[in-house]
């Protein structure tokens, strides 16, 4: 199942993607444990206090080139991933490389050829489900909406409140700080599309979501979706179906 000296090999062209992608993923977790099929990569994981959760789809279409012949875990130590992955500039070629040895192989490909080679973790773990969840709320809007609301909020809380009501989404926060609202709808253009079932709204730390938002600098497009007093899901929609999806525990009083 070799293939050539490699047992799995993926390239990119566009290397700001991919380091977006662990940027986002390393913002709660420091171990990233990816599973590698023919079909593409994928990676759980729960951060350690079980309040934020990351699931990451990337169909082999999200890739310019794509080889795997068997399923494989691919563990590996986060920061120092992302410490190799600033060496590449935005003209290099990024191809990762599992060798028959066990080491994860990073190749920077322009003018020369630099390749780096780290050794592959073996990652301990409980395997996570997806969550089977149903949202009374729907809601699609530009990533970067989103994070300005969040970065909004940050200044009055340390929580926010998503609420959403007719065609109205609110983000809002108090505190000793003062008051912060903010108003999205389709009718003013900061929505693309809102579904509500039934009036929603719902607590959650800003701590947590001042990281989450960044997979923005990944993704053009945020689907949200939540319920009263229920997790608070986010996906970032990537290039070529592609995507990263966090849930959020809510804070209950």
């Amino acid at each position: 199942m070799i293939l050539g000296a490699c047992m799995f090999r993926f390239s990119l062209s566009e290397i700001k993607i991919w380091r977006s992608v662990v940027d986002a993923i390393s913002e709660i977790i420091d171990e990233a444990n990816f599973v590698a099929t023919p079909e593409g990569l994928s990676l759980r994981a729960m951060d350690p206090s079980h309040v934020a959760m990351v699931e990451v789809e990337l169909p082999k279409s999200f890739f310019d080139e794509y080889e795997c012949e068997e399923n494989i875990n691919i563990g590996v130590n986060l920061d120092e991933f992302r410490k190799i992955l600033r060496r590449g500039s935005a003209k290099d070629k990024l191809s990762l490389e599992v060798t028959s040895d066990r080491k994860l192989k990073i190749i920077f490909s322009n003018k020369a050829e630099r390749s780096f080679s780290i050794p592959l973790l073996d990652i301990a773990g409980e395997e996570i489900a997806s969550p089977s969840l149903e949202f009374d709320v729907y809601g699609r809007l530009a990533s970067e909406v989103f994070e300005d609301a969040i970065k909004d909020a940050s200044l009055i809380s340390d929580y926010v409140k998503i609420s959403a009501d007719g065609d109205v989404l609110k983000i809002s926060a108090s505190g000793e700080r003062g008051d912060v609202e903010v108003k999205l709808s389709e009718a003013s253009g900061s929505l693309i599309e809102l579904n509500v079932k039934e009036p929603s709204s719902s607590t959650y730390s800003l701590n947590y979501l001042e990281d989450l938002v960044k997979a923005s600098r990944a993704s053009e497009i945020l689907v949200l979706e939540f319920s009263t007093d229920m997790p608070l899901k986010l996906s970032f929609e990537l290039p070529n179906e592609g995507r990263i999806t966090y849930y959020l525990a809510p804070r209950v009083e």
